[in-house]
């Protein structure tokens, strides 16, 4: 059988020892349900180790790169280039979700554009490359293929502070006092939960946010709370 990952290990510079451990990478938990005997596992505990590599990678990146932050600021940083989006968009652009084993239902729910599936392989690509390779092979990997410009361009514009960062200090400077997050509404099945969250200030909504984490919903809303602010 030939090499079917040639293409992608010329695109990432990365020729794997062991290619089960790439095809590892692809396995999602879904396509073992209908695969039972399945040589492989998913890819979940790649992708466990690849989280912690890849924090470690950033850390590092940011403490040679970026010297006069404060240890506040590389938090901030850290969690705006590490999350969901950022790590979809590099899988999306090394084309990873062609390459996906997934469940007929996954795949009929669109699985290979979700953006929690494409940053969970990513993160297991990260792991791979450091258990096949070595550290300094997955760091220039990360640093290619995810900070490569968009870090720079993050600090600069200081985007790494969040909206309800920012959104706090504005109020809390100008008021003394913080705002408030309420969930407005909350439905759909326990794995693919939806929520509605409003943002509020003395009783006046401000801005709402809809996503499938509190966290993210949280976010948002303020991010829609900045789009009306002349109403504060």
């Amino acid at each position: 059988m030939g090499n079917q990952y040639k293409d992608l290990e010329k695109k990432i510079k990365v020729t794997f020892k062991d290619k089960n451990l790439l095809k590892n990478v692809f396995i999602h938990r879904s396509y073992l349900n209908e695969h039972k005997n399945f040589e492989l596992p998913s890819f979940e505990r790649l992708e466990f180790l690849g989280d912690s590599v890849l924090s470690l990678i950033t850390s590092v990146y940011l403490f040679k790169n970026y010297g006069k932050l404060k240890e506040g600021d590389y938090t901030e940083i850290k969690s705006a280039i590490v999350k969901t989006g950022s790590l979809a968009e590099a899988a999306d652009y090394l084309g990873l979700n062609q390459y996906l084993m997934l469940s007929h239902g996954e795949e009929k729910g669109g699985g290979r554009e979700n953006k929690n599936i494409l940053a969970d392989c990513f993160e297991a690509l990260i792991g791979a490359i450091f258990l096949d390779q070595s550290f300094e092979a997955s760091y220039q990997f990360v640093g290619e293929f995810l900070f490569n410009r968009k870090l720079d361009h993050i600090v600069k514009n200081e985007l790494y502070l969040s909206a309800k960062s920012r959104l706090q200090e504005l109020i809390q400077g100008k008021y003394k006092t913080t705002p408030k997050y309420v969930v407005l509404k909350e439905e759909g099945p326990e794995h693919k939960r939806v929520f509605e969250i409003g943002v509020y200030f003395k009783n006046k909504k401000l801005g709402v946010g809809v996503a499938l984490s509190k966290k993210e919903a949280e976010e948002i809303a303020a991010q829609n709370a900045f789009d009306n602010l002349s109403d504060l």
